[in-house]
Parts: structure tokens; sequence; C-alpha cells
């Protein structure tokens, strides 16, 4: 049985986590983070990641781009949720 796939998926070298988030961002049309707000993801995944399941750590960055909020009051709104 063959599988079907959408795109190519034999890479002799896989993306870095950069390359891949800004081909990424491309094909969505829009500029990747830059460095600083890789890091305030991460520490907003990480507050939500350790204050619930892991699987809270992308759905609270998804919520947070689905919001339209900026980085800051989302950490401070992922504070607040973890400390309750």
């Amino acid at each position: 049985m063959t599988q079907q796939t959408d795109g190519p998926t034999d890479r002799s070298t896989p993306l870095s986590a950069t390359e891949w988030i800004a081909q990424f961002a491309q094909a969505l049309g829009i500029d990747p983070p830059d460095a600083a707000a890789v890091e305030q993801l991460l520490d907003l995944a990480g507050v939500a990641a350790h204050a619930s399941e892991r699987v809270a750590a992308p759905i609270a960055c998804y919520l947070v781009g689905r919001a339209g909020a900026d980085l800051e009051t989302a950490m401070r709104a992922a504070h607040e949720v973890a400390d309750r």
C-alpha cells in the first residue's frame, strides 16, 4: 500500500526551527517572529504547559494569535490563570 502525502517528505537534512518557522510564515503571507517574540512565545508556552498539560502550550499560543493580543498582555493573563 502506498502512502500519499501532500508534498515532499524525504529531506536529506531537516529544516532548523528557524528555517521552518520562516517558511511557514511565508506560506501564511506574514513575517516570521523576531528572536524576542520567539523567546516570549516559548516562555508563554512554558507557563501553559507547567500549569496544566503539555497540550496547553501550543493552544495558548494559538489563542494569543486569535485574540490579536500582544505577548506582554498574554503573559500576564497566562500567569493569572496559572496562579488561580
